[in-house]
């Protein structure tokens, strides 16, 4: 646990609305001051951080003076439109007390199925990231519905973990960790340390929701870990009022639950780029390309491509290849195929020239390549 955190660099914070909103009775100046006064900390310490934070819906309430939250749907986005205001002010103002800059960022369940908006958010998290703006990230639940809401922010919080591969995941809650049974209920309960992530064990002794205000239980946070160790990350479920908590898991000491991620991070990154993605498509590079990718661990600049295959958008999984026709490695394509024709062979500089816009100056960045094969250079093409 200890190393997890204390060696993480990108980590993102997810906060329920629990201890947001003070159950439910609007947004808690105090605590979200708290929570941003240490995410500055570790700013300054060099470290990334983003904030995935609940609360729209139940400060929209407080707004709105609802006593229970609704179940019609029109009428939890319109609490969402109406509490984002305050959840997002409040946020801006804290962080801007210790001089960050801080982003709101909506985000639904299909911007993250959709290969191309996957790459502009991922692109857009770490452009922010560069920039040492503090991302917000919640659940656009002004547009909603039932087939596309992620249904807990405890998932959202896995699914941006995924996305710009963080090191590590801290979900706050109201519970001091993860116990054998909800102690609550159950005087026998065990508190659980550490445990392994993805551990069907801990699925069965998860309970339901504790409280009335959000929709997520310790069930749904045991399943966020499991999602984000899919990608290395490693997960801690603590208080979220534990004094300087996020300080303190940074520096190695152990606090709430830890489910540790099975799998390195590069490992499983590799796994999901080789294994369980679509090629839509191919370029062919030079040999100064393949020693470039291959040896040096670059990313795939136009002027290396000297060939491009099939019908492929921005987003979708490529396949790189050397001039005798073996592939190399694979990645996020970050320009769309009939772009690609235009800029092969061309320096990134003249890419805005050739297109009337920029992406990215690579085609492929390394972030989104893994290496498949160790096809030697060839003289061919």
């Amino acid at each position: 646990m200890t190393d997890a955190l204390k060696n993480a660099r990108r980590i993102v914070v997810k906060v329920g609305s629990s201890l947001v909103t003070n159950e439910g009775r609007g947004v808690d100046a105090e605590a979200i001051g708290t929570w941003c006064r240490q995410l500055a900390a570790l700013a300054s310490q060099g470290k990334e951080v983003i904030m995935v934070s609940s609360g729209a819906i139940a400060e929209g309430m407080k707004r709105l003076g609802w006593a229970s939250r609704p179940k019609e749907l029109h009428e939890l986005q319109a609490a969402a439109a109406v509490g984002q205001m305050g959840l997002v002010q409040m946020y801006e103002s804290k962080l801007s007390e210790h001089g960050i800059g801080s982003a709101q960022v909506l985000l639904t369940h299909a911007d993250l199925a959709d290969r191309e908006r996957y790459l502009n958010a991922r692109s857009t998290l770490l452009t922010l990231l560069g920039l040492h703006v503090i991302p917000v990230i919640n659940e656009n639940d002004t547009v909603v519905n039932d087939e596309i809401k992620f249904g807990d922010n405890d998932t959202l919080g896995a699914l941006v973990a995924n996305l710009v591969e963080a090191d590590a995941l801290v979900i706050l809650t109201d519970q001091r960790g993860l116990y054998s049974a909800d102690p609550r209920k159950n005087p026998d309960a065990r508190f659980i340390d550490v445990a392994q992530a993805g551990d069907p064990v801990l699925e069965q002794m998860a309970g339901g929701a504790g409280s009335g205000v959000g929709t997520g239980g310790m069930i749904t946070k045991i399943l966020a870990a499991k999602r984000a160790a899919g990608s290395g990350a490693s997960t801690v479920i603590a208080w979220g009022r534990e004094p300087d908590v996020l300080l303190r898991l940074t520096q190695g000491e152990s606090i709430g639950t830890a489910l540790l991620a099975g799998t390195a991070k590069l490992a499983a990154r590799k796994q999901w780029m080789a294994d369980h993605l679509q090629l839509r498509g191919a370029v062919t590079v030079d040999d100064g390309a393949v020693i470039k990718l291959r040896d040096e661990g670059k990313s795939l600049l136009p002027i290396g491509v000297v060939g491009v295959e099939g019908d492929f958008h921005r987003g979708d999984v490529i396949a790189v290849r050397s001039g005798g026709g073996v592939e190399i490695a694979r990645g996020l394509a970050n320009y769309a195929s009939t772009e690609a024709r235009l800029i092969a062979r061309k320096p990134s500089s003249q890419i805005e020239a050739l297109l009337g816009f920029t992406n990215e100056p690579e085609l492929i960045h390394r972030d989104n390549l893994v290496i498949t094969g160790a096809a030697a250079p060839s003289s061919q093409g």
